[in-house]
């Protein structure tokens, strides 16, 4: 390790020790924290089984910038590049359409032996999996209705999907040892403004009772449930509201999704956090950054991702809550949005780790806001930067920016071999 990098750290070190904060033990509490990165910045949600369906369910993907995995062999080595460039050890979050098999099978068809090749590569790579079902970008989901389909049949199909991605998220959970998470988001919904909102709630209620009927070891596999405030073609209604899904959760001990970009652009979901923990044994967070609209930006060091640290870390939030990304980027180099991403999110809660949490504490309970206020301001500018460097080349990956150079390498090695595509705008 650099001298300079070292130097750097042990300077840091004195000066939050002066607050009674030892650097050394929160590194060994970041260390601990893993992030579940999503498998579908990689391909731009195509996935495998279905890779000639178009997207559809309200999600959209711009840019088309060269390189997208076409394959699993693809997307893994993609997927390998970056962890190699983020520090610790994480897990990978999986879309049913993702299997790897030459077998031509359904979706409520689908069984752990399609994911076999995921599972060994994730104990090779020393990784975790969760799941979620893929509830869209197929023929039964084209007028937009899945677990609240009025038609039986269809609601039945999905059931199954349903039924069968548990069992593989307990699969999952069985050979790696680290429990999955298996998420249920649907994008059931109307464009305008319906008649009945009611009804479709009550056989979304229906349809999950039948989907978490089966008993599954929770040291295996943990149910969540995740909502959306509107999205492209459900703009007026949305089933699984956040309130339907809140309700739903807490009633039958499963884990609530809170995402960043799934509320009113001018609503935040830190805030949201320390209210859930009362009420859940868990929370399921997906880190994203909305624009304008749910359009899954690229996750940045804003003031949100801040403060959703700063609520996870003062809350003691972190050993019930299970951190996903959930972005998707076409317009620039994904395995960089990749990193960016997660490296971010990891830094949010080194930083809030580095805050003086005790002093600022007993100064609110004092009364004396003139002192929170300060030292809140004053710890933006404290050498973080120092302590995140030191991390990093402590788990031996890129330091800053240098992590772009093997991008950039990766990119022009592997990346633009996959075919010569014209870059596109956002």
């Amino acid at each position: 390790m650099e001298q300079k990098i070292v130097a750097n750290y042990e300077a840091a070190k004195e000066l939050y020790a002066r607050h009674g904060i030892d650097v050394d033990a929160v590194l060994t509490k970041l260390a601990e924290v893993k992030i579940s990165m999503h498998c579908w910045q990689g391909d731009d949600v195509r996935g495998f089984l279905n890779k000639d369906q178009a997207l559809t369910g309200g999600i959209s993907v711009t840019g088309n910038y060269p390189g997208a995995a076409s394959t699993p062999e693809e997307l893994r080595s993609d997927l390998e590049k970056a962890f190699s460039l983020i520090p610790g050890k994480h897990k990978l979050n999986l879309h049913a359409i993702y299997a790897d098999t030459d077998e031509k099978v359904e979706l409520d068809k689908i069984e752990p032996k399609h994911f076999q090749k995921w599972v060994d590569w994730a104990k090779a790579q020393g990784l975790g999996l969760d799941f979620n079902p893929t509830c869209f970008s197929h023929e039964k989901s084209s007028d937009g209705f899945t677990l609240s389909h009025p038609d039986p049949a269809i609601r039945e199909f999905w059931i199954d999907h349903c039924k069968a991605s548990r069992r593989i998220g307990a699969y999952f959970g069985e050979q790696l040892g680290q429990t999955c998470v298996t998420n249920v988001w649907i994008p059931d919904g109307f464009k305008d403004v319906p008649a009945d909102r009611l009804t479709p709630r009550k056989r979304l209620k229906d349809a999950l009772d039948q989907v978490f009927e089966e008993e599954l070891n929770p040291a295996h596999n943990l149910d969540a449930v995740e909502s959306k405030l509107f999205g492209i073609g459900s703009e007026a209604y949305v089933v699984g509201s956040h309130e339907f899904y809140m309700g739903y959760g807490i009633q039958n001990n499963k884990l609530v999704c809170l995402d960043a970009g799934h509320f009113h652009p001018t609503e935040v979901i830190s805030n949201k956090l320390s209210a859930m923990s009362l009420f859940t044994d868990g929370i399921l967070l997906h880190v994203s950054r909305p624009m304008r609209w749910d359009s899954d930006h690229v996750v940045t060091m804003d003031d949100e991702l801040i403060d959703i640290g700063r609520e996870l870390v003062r809350g003691d939030l972190l050993d019930i809550t299970h951190i996903g990304l959930d972005f998707f980027d076409g317009s620039i180099n994904r395995v960089a949005a990749w990193v960016i991403g997660t490296r971010n999110t990891i830094k949010a809660l080194m930083r809030a780790m580095l805050d003086p949490i005790e002093a600022l504490r007993q100064a609110e309970l004092e009364g004396d806001y003139t002192t929170r206020l300060a030292l809140t301001e004053e710890f933006k500018s404290y050498p973080f930067g120092a302590v995140w460097d030191y991390y990093c080349a402590k788990n031996g990956v890129p330091v800053r920016e240098e992590w772009l150079a093997e991008v950039k390498t990766y990119e022009n090695e592997v990346l633009l071999k996959r075919g010569q595509v014209q870059i596109g705008a956002n």
